[in-house]
This record gives C-alpha cells, sequence and structure tokens, in this order.
C-alpha cells in the first residue's frame, strides 16, 4: 500500500500531530512519501526523516508564502496528484494554527473519502476500519485519513542513511497562482495581540477550608455566559445548526436557521442562495464539515472563534492561535464569510477536573467528583495518557465549559486549558507549584500536594 503524509515544519520539527501520523504510516507500509510544504530551513528536519525509510518531496516556492489553508490545502492537491498513493494520513491540526482544515479540504479537493479525529486504524484488503473520537467508521480507499496523538514517532536506527528530499517548486506543481499565497487566501489577519482574559486575583486557602467555601458558592446563582449584541447588524446569517443561533443573532438582524447535515447539499444550497454569513459549531463535527463547505465554495473559514463583531457588511472573527497564546482579528475577504464558533458551553454547578499531576490518582479523582456531585473533566494532557476519555477533556482541542466551580487539580494552567475555562463563576486551583500558572486564572487556591 503506498501512504502520503502531509507534515508540516515548525520551528525546525515535525508539528507533533503530522509525526503521529508517519508513524502510522510506517507501521501499515513500507512505501511513505511524506510531502510538506516548507521553506528551506526546514530541510535539516526533512532530511532527518529520510533516516526512517520514507520518502520526502519538500514543496517551496516564494509564490507560495503566505498560504492560508485553503490555499495550503489546494497547492498539496497539486503536489499529490503527481504521485502514485493509495491512502493520505494528515495529522489532526497544526500547533500553530489549530484549525483542523487541511486534512477535510484536501480530501475534498482530490475527491475521496475522508474520515477524522482517528484513534487507531486498521486496513483489510481494501477497506479501512478506524476507531474515532466519535464512532467507528469504515471506508474504502483511497482515502483520507486525519490522526489524534496516539503514538510516538519511532528514532532513526543509528545505521539508517539519510537519503536527499526531492525539492519541488511551482515549475513541478504548475498550480494556478492566483489560488496561492496570499493571493489566493480569502482569510486575513487584520491584527493580533496578547490573549490576557480569563486573569482573575487568586485568594489562596488550606484544604479544610475547602467545602465550607463549596457550599457558599453553590448558594450564588449562577451568572451565565453573557453574549454581547453587536451595534450594527448583518441582514442575514446562516446558522448551520441550531446550536449558534444565539452567536447569530448576536450580529445579525435575520438568522436562518439550516439542519442539513450533508456538506455537499448545504454547499449546493450555498451557491443558489448566496448567504453572506455561514456559522458552524466548533465541535468535531463542524471542524469536520465546514472546510469540506469552504473548499467547494472556495472561500474562506476563520475557526474556533470565540468573538464576532461587524461594521453591518464586513464579518470580523476572533479566534486564538498559537496554542491560545496570541488572540487574531481575521477578515475573510471572500463570500459566503464562514467561521466556526464555540457554542453556549456545559452549564454544570460543579467541575473537577484533572492533570497529569494526578496521572496516578485517578481515583482519588473521581472519589472527589462523586463526593461534590460533580461532573469529571480533564486536561488534554491527561486524556493523551488514557487515562480519562476524550468525551472529558476541556481545553481548546476539547470543550469549553462555564459551570458554577471549577475545580482544576494537578492542572498547571497551559493557555489551551484557560480559554475554555474563562467563563466559570469561581476557579478553585490546587497545585503543589506556588508558582504555576493555574493560579493566575483562579479565583481561590491550594498549594498542597492532592
Amino acid at each position: 500500500m503506498k501512504i502520503v503524509v502531509c507534515a508540516k515544519i515548525i520551528k525546525g520539527e515535525i508539528n507533533p500531530f503530522d509525526a503521529c501520523a508517519l508513524e502510522t504510516a510506517l507501521r501499515l507500509s513500507d512505501d511513505v512519501t511524506v510531502v510538506s510544504m516548507a521553506p528551506p530551513s526546514a530541510i535539516n528536519e526533512l532530511t532527518r526523516l529520510t533516516r526512517l525509510g520514507a520518502k520526502v518531496i519538500s514543496i517551496t516556492d516564494s509564490a507560495y508564502a503566505g498560504s492560508d489553508t485553503l490555499a495550503t490545502s489546494y497547492i498539496l492537491s497539486c503536489a499529490i496528484n503527481k504521485i502514485d498513493y493509495d491512502l493520505i494520513i494528515c495529522g489532526r491540526q497544526t500547533i500553530d494554527g489549530d484549525t483542523a482544515q487541511v486534512g477535510p479540504s484536501l480530501a475534498t479537493r482530490l475527491n475521496i473519502n475522508l474520515i477524522t479525529n482517528v484513534l487507531d486504524v486498521s486496513l483489510n484488503d481494501n477497506t479501512l476500519s478506524c476507531k474515532t473520537r466519535i464512532k467507528d467508521e469504515t471506508c474504502t480507499l483511497p482515502a483520507l485519513i486525519t490522526v489524534e496523538r496516539i503514538n510516538e514517532l519511532r528514532f532513526p536506527s543509528i545505521f539508517s542513511k539519510a537519503g536527499t528530499p526531492m525539492l519541488w517548486n511551482n515549475i513541478d506543481l504548475k498550480a494556478d497562482l492566483s489560488k496561492c499565497g496570499l493571493n489566493g487566501s480569502p482569510t486575513q489577519v487584520l491584527k493580533t495581540f496578547e490573549n490576557e482574559k480569563g486573569k482573575r486575583h487568586c485568594k489562596f486557602i488550606s484544604f479544610h477550608e475547602l467545602d465550607s467555601l463549596i457550599d457558599d458558592l453553590l448558594k450564588k446563582e449562577k451568572s451565565g455566559i453573557e453574549f454581547s449584541p453587536s451595534k450594527t447588524k448583518l441582514k442575514s446569517v446562516w446558522a448551520i445548526g441550531k446550536e449558534v443561533e444565539q452567536e447569530a443573532f448576536a450580529i445579525a438582524e435575520n438568522v436562518i436557521v439550516l439542519d442539513e447535515k450533508d456538506p455537499f447539499k448545504i454547499a449546493e444550497i450555498a451557491r443558489k442562495d448566496c448567504p453572506d454569513v455561514i456559522l458552524w459549531s466548533a465541535d468535531l463535527w463542524g471542524r469536520k464539515n465546514a472546510p469540506i463547505v469552504a473548499s467547494l465554495l472556495e472561500t474562506g473559514l476563520c475557526a474556533d472563534c470565540t468573538a464576532l463583531e461587524n461594521d453591518g457588511e464586513r464579518l470580523y472573527m476572533y479566534r486564538p492561535a498559537l496554542g491560545g497564546n496570541i488572540i487574531a482579528k481575521i477578515e475573510c475577504k471572500t463570500k459566503p464569510q464562514m467561521a466556526t464558533v464555540r457554542t453556549t458551553p456545559d452549564f454544570a454547578d460543579i467541575i473537577v477536573s484533572g492533570g497529569k499531576g494526578v496521572a496516578n490518582k485517578i481515583d482519588k479523582l473521581e472519589k472527589i467528583a462523586l463526593k461534590y456531585n460533580a461532573e469529571l473533566g480533564a486536561s488534554r494532557g491527561l486524556v493523551d495518557m488514557g487515562k480519562i476519555p476524550y468525551s472529558a477533556q476541556i481545553g481548546l482541542t476539547g470543550k469549553t465549559v462555564c459551570p458554577k466551580i471549577y475545580i482544576a487539580i494537578g492542572i498547571s494552567g497551559a493557555v489551551h486549558h484557560t480559554v475554555a475555562i474563562e467563563n466559570a463563576d469561581t476557579i478553585i486551583a490546587i497545585n503543589p507549584d506556588k508558582d504555576a500558572r493555574i493560579f493566575e486564572y483562579a479565583d481561590f487556591g491550594i498549594i498542597d500536594e492532592f
């Protein structure tokens, strides 16, 4: 079986999700080709990958600089159409962009089967069987799958010899340059700024004060989420499903809720009715299907938006980037303007959430959740270790929550986690490290072992 792996090199190293994609490919086949849109500075890492037995193609052309996900998927499709393949494997997303759009968009351009968020994969004759974050899925080859962080990329053998990556540019690809680089990128970052939202003033308490504190907090009314309607309104916005209806009404005079689930039919209706804006939920279904529609309509898509505003005609979208460290303000230059948005989060009274610091104390974590009649949550690190199911993951790549009380135990407070809990009424952090970042985002802190 011939497998192509799409890989991005970030700061001289292969993107972690793409590393998992490559390891998955190497376990399935001895005929693996890595394709990477990369600057010349990435050559050392790409050369290292040849020592794993993979052929490597580096796509470099100044005309491709500044490509967004739509342009990137087009350029990759031009390259992969020159390669004989049965299966394409991509990492779920990159750690710098976090959009998860290139895989679905690429599959759409190549007109092949797609399965996303794969946790395990096997092949029987021409049928691919995958366990995903949502369900078990099967499809026939050719196909494209996107994988989670399900393994660790092997190290090259000390006896392996480095090969020479093939260097392709637009002379080789013959891509339409109007679809490449900045010219072919509908989404444009207007500005970026540091993400300071969610910081709180932490009061430190002892363990024996925790029960009485929780009793007092539960007596207060839940504040809920405040949706700030725009001063100006767009005339009409499509909401794909009722999940994003409330967000759509915040920016539009008229909202059309479309319950259709087939992305190809949604694209067909959009071509006919020409909506200005289409909003999707930033859940797993939306993150898979919105890029398909964006690719079919050749329009831009902004992923995982946390805020929307407009001037009466144009939509401006705000989303975390670089793991949540910055917020980017983005405009879509084409229509329909599309965005996946974070929908109304969990309104549980109490969530008890664990991080890698409690990896060996899951039973104790579950007892604490049971004691307070709380929902169980987890950081991405704990889920990646296989200790807690993905359905409990809280963070940029999990779910956003809005409980009365959020108790973070053994969680360091990485940005991709704190941005998902900032709407909690009260955050209580328990961590033995007094300098842990989580305390900057907590109302109450306990510096102690759990």
